[in-house]
């Protein structure tokens, strides 16, 4: 056994004194330099810091459910479509995404957000400039990853409306000319200031907090110039004009794929605060309310016209809602939301069946109705119910951006999928249709041990 000696003993008593007495010299020189700082100034510091941390989190998070819808958007076209053309589908959606965040970041974040002193397109920001490295700007990183997927959302938008019988190739042209150029310079007029731009748009008064107008009536206007150049899928319209029904071959599918956007849209909306604060629980109430309304609505209507309630129309009517609701989701009450989401419910059904039936426009999956036409009426609603107030010239400032999306994506739209027609064909040929484009453009079929009927 080893014996600790007085000596070894009185040695570490000297050590330990020491070090207590450096310890209580640190101590006191660290009080005295907090002291010399304001305690109020070093706490709003600190709250700040918490503050912006949380806005770096709920946006991002919020992101991921924007994100998410792409897989909603996915399921709703596929289930309102025909079992042939799935794997086609799956393809354009997450090719529409892929696309658009490459191409987003080249450009389309820069015409969108960058400096500008004309009001209409920015011209910095190109390739996420703004961020420099390590020590640059955070906050751009987590900005910019925010408003790819609403760019991703404007292209998955014009898939639904072309479905069944676009080639996969026309597809990825427009894709990439949506999120790098149409989307974006619409998007500098009634959002550039949420960066570094400054849109003519928002410069007169424009709402639109959430984007009814800037993002879903963008992809609808573009939607509606694609489906009237590619024409009806073979078989919609008899010889007299008369409709036939192409049912979709997976309506649960289909169901899911709205639980799933309606799930998004708690971010899609409440997340382009962009801020962790309270006021996102005013906006989550009425984004919940409105779908609520616009299911029951379109639900009720279908019920009269059809003599059934019919499941699709329900679907576009949660849809409607959210669509509708989205502009004036800050800034309107929750009693307000209900009856926006009740009005866009029954617009939707008439909407469908009157470009359906007296337009003769093709659309699978009702969206030029639930995205331009109810996105045109939640932009309108916007000035209707501002709780701030409302007036004529509101109103009119409403359509004012109404029509300016209008003009801008339907103008360019038509004149790109002309392009794109005569450069490398829109369409495919009437027996690639029949046939399903799942095998003759990607080779497979979603379905192989079923029997697929056409």
């Amino acid at each position: 056994m080893i014996r600790r000696g007085p000596g070894l003993l009185k040695g570490r008593g000297s050590f330990c004194m020491a070090f207590i007495f450096m310890l209580f010299f640190a101590s006191s020189s660290w009080a005295g330099e907090q002291n010399s700082i304001p305690t109020a100034l070093t706490n709003k510091a600190a709250i700040d810091l918490i503050q912006t941390n949380a806005n770096y989190v709920w946006t991002l998070v919020a992101a991921a459910l924007v994100f998410f819808m792409q897989a909603g958007f996915a399921l709703v076209e596929s289930g309102f479509t025909r079992a042939k053309n799935s794997i086609n589908i799956m393809m354009k959606n997450i090719m529409d995404f892929s696309i658009g965040s490459i191409v987003f970041w080249a450009i389309g974040f820069g015409l969108m957000f960058g400096a500008t002193k004309n009001g209409f397109f920015g011209t910095t920001d190109f390739f996420l400039s703004g961020w420099e490295g390590p020590k640059g700007d955070q906050w751009i990183l987590a900005f910019w990853m925010f408003q790819v997927v609403f760019a991703g959302t404007a292209a998955t938008i014009v898939s639904g409306a072309m479905a069944e019988r676009t080639k996969f190739v026309a597809y990825l042209c427009y894709s990439f000319f949506i999120c790098g150029f149409i989307y974006p310079v619409f998007g500098s007029w009634a959002w550039g200031s949420l960066l570094h731009g400054n849109g003519w748009l928002e410069g007169l008064g424009f709402i639109d907090f959430a984007g009814s107008t800037v993002v879903h009536s963008v992809g609808a206007w573009c939607a509606l110039a694609g489906a009237m150049i590619l024409g009806p899928r073979t078989g919609k319209y008899g010889p007299n004009g008369e409709v036939r029904a192409i049912p979709g071959h997976n309506i649960p599918l289909a169901a899911l794929g709205v639980f799933i956007l309606w799930l998004g849209w708690f971010g899609f909306n409440p997340g382009s605060t962009t801020t962790a604060d309270a006021s996102i629980a005013m906006i989550f109430v009425n984004t919940n309310q409105a779908a609520a309304a616009g299911a029951i609505s379109a639900m009720i209507t279908s019920w009269i016209l059809f003599k059934k309630p019919e499941i699709g129309m329900t679907l576009n009517g949660a849809l409607a809602g959210l669509v509708a609701i989205t502009a004036g989701c800050a800034n309107v009450s929750p009693k307000s939301s209900i009856i926006i989401g009740l009005v866009a419910g029954v617009l939707v059904v008439l909407s469908v069946l009157f470009i359906d039936h007296k337009l003769k426009i093709d659309d699978p999956v009702g969206a030029v109705s639930v995205h331009g036409v109810c996105g045109a009426w939640g932009t309108l609603a916007a000035g209707l119910f501002n709780m701030g107030g409302t007036s004529v010239k509101l109103v009119t400032i409403q359509l004012i951006g109404i029509g300016a999306c209008f003009f801008w994506s339907f103008g360019t739209a038509l004149i790109l999928f002309k392009i794109i027609d005569v450069v490398v064909g829109l369409r495919v040929s009437k027996e690639e249709e029949l046939e399903g484009l799942d095998l003759l453009e990607h080779g497979g079929h979603a379905y192989n041990d079923f029997q697929v009927i056409n």
